[in-house]
């Protein structure tokens, strides 16, 4: 059963019309706008009826930072949720929407895996529902309108030097990631320097996924500082009156999406905002609705704890006004093996010194997870490639951490496959234990805050920093921003910002590149090391493998 590929099982898919996935949660069909059969947006005039209801409980799901091996964390939240489905409860998910970049570039789709997968799958990692179009359009129609104030006289006086604002692409692109625009003359107005980042890494991304409506959305839209002038004075959207047209191209993108699991159990599957360079988590839009609509609220924090789930706290639970009951940290032996410096082609033989020694690696997440005041459990991904002997040693590691860990078969047994998972986190959930409290107040200083991550959840011993920076930052303070959360770009795949360095490294030092003031979605960015906001394809890029079959299906999109 369980050697079919993943794309093989989502074509079997015995899909529901998605009015009776709607009707699960007891949303009306009226109230349900649908985009082909099997997938809808749901009304703002809905979710706005809901307002005063009670919440369900919230469970993340989280991970030990990537590796080549594989940890499975959408796969494992899709998993949970139709686990706790099949126990009894009533349980949605809550993911991120896909980046067509990654698609084309290095990982394919995402949207579980093997018998935990939402579909339809095809569509979620292509244009879905055209809501990082509507992004990217609002995003370059601000760029657009910038640069035609400028030309028509630029009454708002703007430094032509100081144009904070790129444009966007949903495409690996490194060509456009410096580049100068306006050349060939008077008519095309007043060359400058500029560049482009990925969709995803958008302000315009990171404001839908914080705003609580349309009228929240554009205050957040006026709010973006788009430029300054010579006296160094802000110059912001709502100066340059494109906040109104822009909320009209984001009004339907801000509803979320509503899908289903292969089980066929809700999925609100909504924003995508990368958790290496900006924060990582489903709408907010999508996550208080489902915590309305359901009992338990199964959602996702990208990449490692140390990027995902630390952003997820600091920054969306702090906006939303939202905590989770319990975390759920997957692992998988693979990992361990890999972060105890096993190489990818020798991860088949056992290892149970190596699953040991990389263990630091999730222990240490363990330990910032709980420094949230929120119980953490680990779920170990089984792959039929793992030995009892390694599962136990991943086991007596968490449990010697005043922790569980629990073997999960969801990629092969779907909800049969985690119901021991299932039955554990609900009744962590319920049971009330979690006192949930960001890490650092939001009166603390910038550079502070920085700080306070840097040591408490990367254990680095200094952040390094130079004067530029840090004036940058006093600045903010005095301008009024000081009281913003940090969203820390770094790499994905170490607590360092060296992508090199596994396991639990201590004695690093944090070096900060640049600051950016992202006022409209309410944080500031650090951007640590080689972090980039424009992804490059690679040498031999997933586009070149995908193609339509002789009966029209995609093939090589996963």
């Amino acid at each position: 059963m369980a050697h079919k590929s993943d794309i093989e099982i989502a074509r079997e898919a015995d899909k529901k019309p998605i009015q009776e996935i709607g009707a699960k949660l007891g949303i009306p069909s009226e109230h349900l706008l649908p985009f082909g059969h099997d997938k809808a947006k749901v009304s703002a005039e809905f979710i706005a009826a809901q307002r005063d209801k009670p919440n369900g409980k919230l469970i993340l799901v989280t991970a030990v930072n990537p590796t080549p091996a594989g940890e499975g964390k959408t796969t494992t939240t899709v998993g949970l949720g139709d686990g706790l489905n099949a126990i009894g409860k009533k349980a949605a998910i809550c993911i991120r929407e896909a980046s067509l970049g990654p698609c084309f570039g290095m990982k394919g789709g995402a949207a579980g895996g093997g018998y935990a997968q939402v579909v339809p799958m095809e569509e979620m990692n292509l244009h879905f529902t055209g809501d990082f179009h509507a992004i990217t359009s609002a995003h370059n129609l601000l760029s657009a309108m910038i640069d035609n104030h400028i030309y028509w006289g630029n009454e708002l006086e703007i430094d032509m030097r100081r144009v904070a604002w790129r444009r966007v692409l949903d495409m690996n692109d490194r060509a456009l990631r410096d580049i100068v625009t306006s050349l060939g003359g008077v008519a095309n107005g007043f060359p400058r320097q500029a560049g482009f980042d990925i969709t995803v890494a958008s302000e315009v991304m990171a404001i839908l996924c914080l705003a609580n409506d349309l009228d929240d959305l554009q205050k957040r839209l006026g709010d973006i500082i788009v430029a300054y002038r010579r006296d160094r004075s802000p110059v912001y959207c709502r100066d340059i009156k494109a906040d109104g047209a822009m909320t009209v191209l984001l009004k339907d993108a801000l509803q979320p999406n509503l899908v289903q699991t292969l089980e066929n159990n809700p999925a609100f599957v909504h924003g995508g905002p990368f958790a290496n360079i900006a924060h990582g988590c489903n709408s907010v839009v999508a996550t208080t609705t489902a915590l309305k609509l359901a009992d338990y609220v199964v959602t996702e924090a990208g990449f490692g704890a140390d990027l995902g789930a630390e952003k997820f706290m600091n920054i969306k639970c702090r906006k939303a006004g939202i905590s989770p009951d319990a975390v759920v940290i997957v692992a998988t032996v693979r990992a361990m093996k890999m972060n105890g410096g096993v190489a990818k082609a020798d991860l088949g033989a056992e290892n149970v010194d190596a699953v040991k020694k990389g263990c630091a690696n999730l222990g240490r997440h363990i330990e910032n997870v709980k420094s949230f005041g929120v119980p953490a459990v680990v779920a170990i991904n089984h792959f039929v490639t793992d030995t009892d002997a390694e599962v136990q040693a991943v086991q007596e590691y968490a449990a010697s951490l005043g922790s569980e860990a629990i073997v999960c078969r969801h990629w092969a047994d779907g909800s049969a496959g985690v119901k021991e998972l299932a039955t554990r986190v609900a009744e962590i959930a319920e049971s009330g234990t979690a006192q949930f409290s960001p890490l650092y107040p939001d009166d603390m200083g910038l550079f502070e805050k920085i700080e306070t991550i840097a040591k408490r959840i990367y254990w680095a011993d200094e952040v390094l920093a130079d004067k530029k920076v840090r004036d940058q930052l006093k600045q903010w303070e005095a301008d009024g921003y000081g009281n913003l959360p940090i969203c820390m770009a770094k790499t994905q795949y170490s607590f360092t910002t060296d992508p090199n360095r596994r396991g639990a490294p201590t004695g690093h030092s944090l070096p900060v590149r640049e600051v950016r003031l992202s006022a409209g979605a309410g944080f500031v960015v650090v951007i640590c090391g080689e972090i980039m906001t424009m992804p490059g394809l690679p040498r031999v890029p997933s586009a070149e493998a995908i193609h339509l079959n002789d009966a029209g299906q995609i093939e090589g999109l996963f």
